[in-house]
């Protein structure tokens, strides 16, 4: 289950409450009051010279503390329950090149989706003589919470909503009609839970995204759900999401795998693009659609496509063209 990017993308959107979900103590010491800001570039820089990172997403954060110091979090998920031997290493040399570099405290946190209950590499350890070097981080596993009263916790914090649905992923691999019927539950939980338009997208998203099903029965799911709530609002994402950026992302793809692989790929972007855009603000100015139609660079677009989905405004989208 290759989910990197929609991992990337929730972390984006609920970083605060994915912090305040699976690391508690850290929640409560940070000032979130006065914002955070995601350092991707600055981390790819660091990183560049890794060879380990297939299947992590990696996240480098600044935030405030309450205290009144200014801290860099590092965040590493491990996707796809891919085990990684020297996983412990590379935290641990991640974490020094961001201190080398900012010379600030550098807090690294771990997340692992894998199913195997006996990984848990949260320590580098190297010994000799009478040299001791101990590196130690703060670890979850998302199949502890197999057993957790998520219902308690849905409108507390909406990060509980992702972790089962990402756990009802894995328990119904192969198992189509399970899977269905509870798809069908978390889309429609997404009504009674009045969450914030960008935070519906967001969930609706993931799991639209996570819990693929075979086409008749995603079929007939957007017309049950279509026609059980008969709401514009989210009738308008469901279209948009599922006939605009599945459809057209992915499409996109399979045609570029059998001949005119980019021509392709810039097709899917640029329907993913507007389809992000017609999400969050309506429609879309047609000066915007026409200069999204003239690139076709595929490294521009996937960056438009990022920003699209972190966009406060459709005039802040426009700048960047």
């Amino acid at each position: 289950m290759d989910t990197d990017s929609f991992w990337k993308e929730v972390l984006e959107v609920l970083f605060r409450e994915f912090i305040q979900f699976f690391f508690p103590k850290i929640y409560r010491d940070i000032d979130f009051g006065k914002g955070y800001q995601f350092l991707d570039k600055e981390f790819q820089q660091i990183t560049k010279r890794s060879k380990a990172r297939k299947k992590i997403v990696d996240k480098l954060v600044r935030v405030y503390l309450k205290d009144g110091k200014e801290t860099w979090l590092l965040i590493h998920i491990e996707i796809q329950g891919q085990k990684e031997k020297n996983f412990a290493k590379r935290m641990y040399m991640y974490n020094y090149r961001i201190f080398d570099k900012y010379q600030k405290d550098v807090i690294s946190l771990a997340l692992l989706t894998d199913n195997d209950p006996n990984y848990l590499p949260d320590v580098y350890e190297l010994r000799r003589w009478d040299f001791h070097h101990v590196f130690k981080f703060p670890l979850a596993k998302i199949i502890d919470y197999i057993n957790y009263d998520f219902e308690k916790e849905y409108k507390r914090n909406v990060f509980s909503l992702i972790v089962q649905a990402y756990l009802k992923t894995m328990e119904t691999e192969g198992d189509d009609q399970t899977r269905y019927r509870w798809k069908r539950q978390f889309i429609l939980l997404l009504y009674e839970l009045g969450f914030t338009h960008e935070t519906l997208v967001q969930l609706y998203r993931f799991i639209e995204w996570i819990m693929i099903l075979p086409d008749p029965l995603e079929d007939r799911l957007y017309e049950e759900i279509k026609q059980k709530e008969g709401d514009e609002t989210m009738t308008y994402i469901l279209y948009a999401e599922r006939k605009g950026l599945k459809e057209g992302r992915l499409k996109g793809l399979k045609e570029g795998i059998q001949k005119g692989i980019k021509k392709g790929k810039i097709e899917g972007l640029q329907k993913a693009i507007v389809s992000v855009l017609e999400v969050k603000f309506g429609a879309v100015d047609p000066s915007v659609l026409e200069a999204i139609g003239k690139i076709e660079s595929l490294e521009k677009l996937e960056e438009l496509l990022h920003q699209a989905k972190i966009a406060q405004s459709p005039e802040a989208f426009k700048q960047l063209l």
